[in-house]
């Protein structure tokens, strides 16, 4: 098949609209009322295609479509579902986070999530020219947060022993830029490898603060990796970037000038240390799994990850592929377990719990507060 001439847009929408049971998994009925409504929606001017995907309590809207990144009518498209996905959700008494459902009746967009600074939903998007053979890979991780993809990317796209493309593919070996977001202050920094190789690792290696956003090659300058770190913007909703904490989302495109699927997959072999697990105040391992062990029990962990593959033709979804089905990641998912055992046995002492600082959900400050009166200056006379 040529390549299309048409640009088209691959958009991964994902919420938590509500858990079964706590923050384990989705029901069911969730994630129906999801496909009912873009199966509805499919080939009629906003989407040529979609998918649903579920890793833990997070639904993720896989859409495809001609209408370019940003687009009002998948916008509008994408908040109905999940304020039908909410209503269900309600109706069940799902769990959900107060803040993600703390303005009420206020309004449909407000309802599903997205007064400032909640839990609103989270976009990764990318918009290409379907090639000869379109092999994506859309990862989809739970109980972790923002700053996740930033050494699994490293490792894909400038690490030549994980990517031995790097140095036997010509089309590779002008090597990859990366757009990196400082998440406090909003700026933007894009690092060429392998000329910067050694200050983006000096940048990204603070998961914290900053966040790989999306990869491009450097000989086409075609996109080739995008990263959830904003938010979906409400209806009708203007005003600054909103960054994303958590539900993250990586999209790959693999294969000819980008690294191959296994490349792709290789960093993952290493269950790699992540925030986010129980009240998104822990650090812990990041576990590859199946699709049907996507259920993060213990501690809310070990936080999984999920790879739906899919080949994408004419603008259809043809797939997924579950790439972490597969024994070759059976050591890592064994490793995970054993750095789990090792991290809980610190309890509330870091490096277990993240430091006071970036703690976000766990209520710690209003503690803090109760002990305000008993503080002394040890340093006064």
């Amino acid at each position: 098949m040529p390549e299309k001439d048409s640009k088209q847009t691959l958009s991964v929408i994902t919420a938590d609209v509500g858990g079964f049971i706590g923050h384990v998994s989705s029901h069911p009925e969730i994630l129906d009322t999801a496909k009912e409504r873009l199966f509805n929606a499919r080939g009629k001017g906003v989407i040529t295609d979609f998918h649903v995907l579920r890793c833990g309590d997070d639904i993720a809207l896989a859409l495809l479509h001609e209408n370019g990144p940003a687009s009002g009518s998948v916008s509008g498209l994408v908040w109905n579902t999940l304020n039908a996905c909410t209503d269900a959700a309600s109706r069940m008494k799902l769990y959900r986070h107060e803040d993600f459902i703390a303005a009420g009746d206020k309004g449909s967009a407000a309802k599903a999530g997205v007064s400032k600074g909640a839990k609103g939903p989270t976009l990764a998007e990318m918009e290409f020219a379907e090639r000869q053979s379109e092999p994506v890979i859309v990862f989809m991780a739970n109980k972790s947060a923002y700053g996740s993809w930033n050494l699994p990317l490293y490792k894909i796209y400038a690490d030549p022993f994980n990517t031995a493309g790097l140095i036997m593919n010509p089309r590779m070996a002008e090597g990859f830029t990366f757009t990196v977001l400082d998440v406090k202050d909003g700026t933007e920094i894009t690092l060429s490898t392998p000329a910067d190789a050694y200050l983006l690792l000096s940048i990204i290696g603070i998961t914290s603060r900053y966040v790989v956003t999306s990869v491009h090659g450097n000989r086409k300058q075609d996109i080739t990796a995008a990263v959830a770190a904003q938010k979906l913007a409400a209806p009708g909703e203007t005003g600054p970037f909103t960054v994303s904490r958590d539900n993250p989302v990586l999209i790959l495109r693999c294969q000819s000038d980008f690294p191959a699927v296994g490349e792709a997959l290789e960093p993952f072999s290493l269950p790699h240390l992540v925030r986010g697990w129980m009240r998104a105040a822990h650090n812990g391992p990041l576990m590859p799994v199946p699709f049907y062990e996507a259920n993060p029990s213990r501690f809310d962990g070990p936080a999984r990850l999920i790879g739906a593959g899919f080949q994408i033709s004419n603008g259809r979804f043809i797939g997924p592929h579950d790439m972490f089905d597969d024994p070759s990641f059976d050591e890592a998912r064994r490793l995970a377990n054993r750095i789990t055992d090792y991290m809980r046995r610190h309890g509330p002492f870091e490096p277990h719990r993240m430091p006071a600082t970036e703690l976000e959900q766990a209520g710690i400050s209003a503690l803090f507060d109760k002990a305000k009166d008993r503080i002394k200056d040890k340093l006064s006379r």
